[in-house]
């Protein structure tokens, strides 16, 4: 039970402390403006000088591919479309349950605009408990829970392009997921582990990709910072961008880091007015050299209540109506959800777990081991415990 009146002691000085990063934010927000405007005519050197040093730079950076000055209106999309979203959620495994196993809900959306035809809002429900699928893990030193939110992704994705391709309607379609298309987390990965995430994920894009589906991760509050990153160039005191000599320990105050911690979002939210994209950048994250060719873009939004960082592979940039396009029903897919796409909103509705759910999978399994014959099914002491406190 949280003690209210303790923690109202310590309120004034959490108060004063972001009074005072407020000022400094403005502050570095101003410097961010400037190496801005200055990197409008220097643009083509930097982004020279970046590909000459890029294996000696050791912090994340994106590439524009556009002038920076770049501010274009996404164009109105046609009445008759089709938008197609999937969100996951899970019950993790837990040893003070009944029995050990853990559970996948990849919610499905897919919603026809002009065509007289009904929606489709429905989840997906997978249960695991198998040895091979509890320790697969294991052996590469990954936990059961990790491995759980790493195939959830996957099967997100697989799902999306399966449900995309059997529902495609007349007119555009966009298959949209809440989140980056960069993953991050893989760079971490052992070969093999790494191998049985992306390849089903990168057959789904080449499933997408053949249908005409352009692909759209959506990322609200965006924390990134490639953009910024890439006008730390400017801010560098040395002659040449090379950290590995002049700056090898990034997690300390190296003299580029003049923005830290000021987001792309924070930079671009004063750069757009509302229904404009900026200009359009080239992801160089790592793990991008095991996407089969195919990188990643990514641009910034304003949708009108934030600024929301768009990504799309590389064969949906390629094709720029395909891309104006899907743009545009991103941003009436925001309209509509007041904010926030209304498909990836309800594909998340419809994959949550709560606690009602959790309590009837497990009352259900319950009865089946039961059923079974075994014995002795219930949960633990201390499960049983925490759930009924006479406190």
């Amino acid at each position: 039970m949280l003690d209210l009146t303790k923690l109202a002691r310590q309120m004034q000085g959490l108060s004063q402390h972001l009074s005072q990063e407020a000022v400094a934010g403005r502050q570095r927000l101003e410097l961010a403006q400037q190496h801005l405007i200055n990197a409008y005519e220097r643009q083509h050197d930097l982004i020279e000088l970046q590909e000459k040093w890029r294996d000696r730079i050791l912090f994340a950076n994106a590439t524009p591919i556009e002038p920076l000055e770049t501010r274009v209106d996404i164009p109105v999309p046609p009445k008759v479309h089709t938008v197609i979203a999937t969100d996951g959620s899970q019950i993790a495994p837990s040893h003070h349950e009944i029995a050990y196993c853990y559970l996948l809900n990849i919610g499905r959306v897919v919603l026809h605009y002009g065509q007289n035809r009904h929606p489709l809002l429905d989840s997906l429900p997978e249960v695991f408990y198998r040895p091979e699928d509890l320790y697969v893990s294991r052996q590469w030193g990954i936990r059961t829970e990790e491995w759980m939110s790493f195939c959830r992704t996957s099967s997100e994705t697989t799902v999306l392009a399966e449900l995309a391709c059997a529902s495609k309607g007349e007119g555009p379609n966009l298959a949209m997921v809440d989140g980056s298309l960069v993953y991050w987390f893989l760079e971490q990965l052992p070969l093999d582990a790494r191998d049985r995430i992306l390849t089903p994920i990168l057959q789904a894009w080449q499933q997408l990709r053949e249908a005409g589906i352009p692909l759209m991760g959506y990322l609200s509050a965006s924390r990134n910072v490639e953009g910024i990153n890439f006008l730390r160039l400017m801010a560098c005191p040395h002659t040449v961008p090379d950290c590995v000599s002049y700056c090898p320990n990034q997690l300390e105050k190296v003299p580029c880091k003049v923005f830290e911690p000021l987001r792309d979002t924070s930079l671009w939210s004063t750069q757009l007015q509302p229904g404009q994209r900026g200009p359009l950048w080239r992801s160089n994250a790592r793990i991008l050299e095991f996407y089969e060719g195919q990188n990643i873009y990514f641009c910034y939004v304003h949708v009108g209540t934030e600024i929301a960082r768009i990504e799309v592979p590389a064969w949906v940039v390629e094709n720029q109506a395909m891309f104006d396009e899907a743009l545009g029903l991103m941003l009436a897919q925001v309209q509509k959800g007041y904010g926030y796409p209304v498909a990836i909103a309800e594909a998340h509705n419809q994959a949550v777990v709560r606690g009602g759910d959790k309590a009837r999978f497990f009352a259900v399994l319950e009865k089946q081991m039961i059923k079974a014959g075994l014995k002795n099914v219930g949960t633990s002491y201390k499960e049983a415990r925490k759930r009924g406190s006479i406190a």
